[in-house]
């Protein structure tokens, strides 16, 4: 067989409920030049015998078995088995629209600037589908250029990663994906964009997530908001805090108190937090000084860098335009966290 132009790298863990409907979605691809590598890491219901079938019937499916190892084991032993220079993440609870791969390909290939490509997303089914992911589908989505996704990745994670696809040279040269001690997709994208990665987005629905009690953002902790809170820390010690002079954190809040402790275990210096409250404000947090908003204006100077550390996205709309009101400019001289 000739290479093929798309490698659909396919991590499977017990999703015979599903693995059907996953796998169906990619053989109605608009893009036939695929192969699929399938890792099923120690699966204990039918998944992996499902997998077989559909590799006996298609020589486009590939199966690797492996006991269980972990998702991170299965993306990188999957990544090795890939022939072709472009990697389509999916996930076997999931499906894809039919011109999703044909889109998606089509970006790397007439944008060589571009290292990673997504697209809008959509949960399902709708009655299981709760508000807050339906508050995180909307603000992903609304996120469809380079700029806003750089701007807002210690936010949230900006990309869907059963949703994207990449270049795989890219891949192997930034080591594939890392086991830490938060989620593998989001340390991921913030190394990509550390390095200076391109990221793009097709603006609509290529990618159907689907929403159970099983997946394993439940389960995990990696996945919790701690473990996000330590993971941005760590990535904004090492990039946008990592020169400058003065560092000011709005927010004295849940995540605020939070984030300063572990932007603190990553040796950042906070020189004082900022809040609204008049209860805090002339208190302190772990040591710093609590300020009011409008004292902020007096301690800022050309070293300082300011982060919102707010959960609310109404709060952080509101500290967003009073720090551009004072002239600072967004991933520049203050940037958003939560």
């Amino acid at each position: 067989m000739t290479r093929p132009s798309v490698s659909v790298l396919l991590p499977v863990r017990n999703a015979s409920r599903w693995l059907d409907d996953a796998l169906a979605s990619l053989t109605r691809q608009t893009l036939t030049d695929f192969e699929v590598i399938a890792v099923d890491d120690g699966s204990t219901d039918d998944s992996g015998a499902l997998l077989d079938r559909w590799a006996e019937s298609d020589p486009r499916f590939s199966v690797v078995h492996q006991p269980a190892r972990g998702l991170v084991t299965a993306l990188n032993r999957g990544l090795n088995r890939c022939c072709a220079p472009l990697v389509a993440r999916m996930d076997a609870d999931d499906v894809s629209h039919p011109r999703r791969l044909e889109l998606q390909a089509a970006i790397l290939t007439s944008c060589p600037e571009v290292g990673v490509v997504s697209c809008g997303v959509r949960h399902f089914p709708a009655h299981r589908v709760a508000r807050g992911f339906r508050l995180y589908e909307a603000w992903l989505n609304s996120l469809t250029t380079h700029d806003e996704m750089s701007r807002e990745r210690f936010v949230e994670s900006p990309l869907a990663h059963p949703s994207v696809m990449l270049r795989r040279d890219l891949l192997a040269e930034i080591g594939g994906w890392r086991d830490q001690e938060w989620a593998e997709d989001y340390d991921l994208w913030l190394r990509l964009f550390e390095a200076g990665v391109i990221f793009a987005k097709l603006d609509r629905a290529l990618f159907f997530w689907r929403e159970h009690g099983d997946r394993l953002t439940r389960a995990d902790s990696r996945y919790s908001v701690p473990s996000f809170l330590r993971c941005k820390a760590h990535f904004l010690a090492r990039g946008p805090l990592r020169k400058t002079g003065k560092v000011i954190l709005w927010g004295a809040g849940q995540t605020g108190r939070r984030l300063s402790k572990f932007l603190i275990e990553e040796g950042v210096a906070i020189k004082a937090v900022v809040d609204i409250d008049p209860v805090k404000i002339g208190g302190s947090l772990r040591g710093i000084p609590i300020i009011a908003s409008d004292e902020l204006a007096d301690e800022l100077d050309e070293n300082t860098v300011v982060l919102a550390a707010v959960a609310s996205r109404g709060a952080r709309d509101l500290i967003r335009a009073c720090l551009v009101d004072l002239g600072l400019e967004e991933g520049v001289t203050f940037w958003c966290a939560a």
